[in-house]
């Protein structure tokens, strides 16, 4: 059911762990080393109006929660919002990235709503996709998923783990059948540096003007 190498995986946490965090300092380390990553990750909490998403490519904080209403019960989550921050995430992405991390997959997702399409065109074109799924969501999410997916636990050595086991498998070397975690890292490191050179050329084509017809 779980394939190791499986570009989209399931970061699975109890409700004592915070997988934010986890999340949060895994894609600021990949940003460090030159990789591009997009998506949010949650800020606050989803009963009260501190709830908020940080965009994980340029590091803005957007408001998702409802404006203040002293008789609003239970999740304060304002859908208007959280689709603004699907739109930015979008834009963000056709722009090109390493990989996509996705806050949280819940009953909107499940039901193929909330940020569930960004998974879909992620993967589509053939970005690793990791996103936070609770325990006791992880039966939809296998269901949503068709099995394809990898189960992670929420610590960054199970993170670390799997972006080497499919950086390694996308780069297509072959470093021996015990590669050690240097020689992965410097694949992973050379495979962002290939990328960003590649969206940099991309870029400076698109400036550079149409030529004009030689004269006869």
């Amino acid at each position: 059911m779980f394939d190791a190498q499986c570009d989209l995986a399931a970061l699975v946490y109890e409700a004592h762990q915070d997988p934010d965090a986890v999340l949060r300092s895994f894609a600021a380390d990949l940003n460090a080393r030159g990789c591009r990553v997009v998506g949010m990750v949650q800020a606050g909490q989803c009963a009260d109006s501190s709830l908020s998403a940080v965009l994980l490519h340029s590091g803005e904080t957007l408001l998702l929660a409802r404006d203040f209403d002293p008789a609003a019960r239970g999740c304060r989550l304002d859908l208007a919002r959280l689709q603004n921050a699907g739109m930015r995430i979008a834009d963000a992405l056709s722009h090109g990235a390493d990989l996509v991390i996705i806050n949280r997959f819940g009953k909107r997702e499940r039901d193929g709503k909330g940020l569930s399409h960004l998974i879909g065109r992620a993967l589509d074109a053939d970005i690793p996709v990791v996103i936070a799924v609770g325990r006791d969501h992880f039966a939809d999410w296998i269901k949503f998923a068709g099995g394809m997916s990898v189960r992670l636990g929420c610590e960054r050595d199970a993170l670390e783990a799997w972006w080497r086991s499919i950086s390694t498998s996308n780069a297509r070397l072959d470093v021996g059948s015990h590669p050690t975690v240097r020689r992965n890292s410097e694949v992973n490191d050379l495979n962002c540096r290939t990328r960003v050179l590649a969206r940099e050329v991309l870029t400076a084509s698109r400036r550079l003007p149409l030529s004009q017809p030689r004269r006869q």
